[in-house]
């Protein structure tokens, strides 16, 4: 795997080690980078905090559609695994 920067804009936390991800609604997996799983849990995170709505600002909005975009970019076969 090509290791992938990530971009100026992140704060979520840095992984040191990547992993294995499973997609619950269809049981497909896929291995992730340290930074893709970084990105990854932040994308979910933020998602999470929107539908509960613990978190309504356009920051986390902006940020969660920039993590989306990013992933998507960098690695479009774990997205499309994982998150479409």
């Amino acid at each position: 795997m090509t290791k992938v920067e990530l971009p100026k804009w992140f704060e979520g936390e840095l992984y040191s080690e990547g992993g294995e991800v499973t997609n619950p609604f269809s049981g497909q997996s896929y291995e992730l980078t340290a930074e893709e799983l970084s990105m990854y849990d932040f994308i979910i995170g933020a998602n999470n905090l929107m539908e509960m709505g613990i978190v309504r600002n356009n920051k986390v909005l902006t940020d969660l559609r920039k993590g989306i975009s990013w992933f998507r970019k960098n690695n479009p076969e774990a997205y499309y695994v994982l998150l479409d």
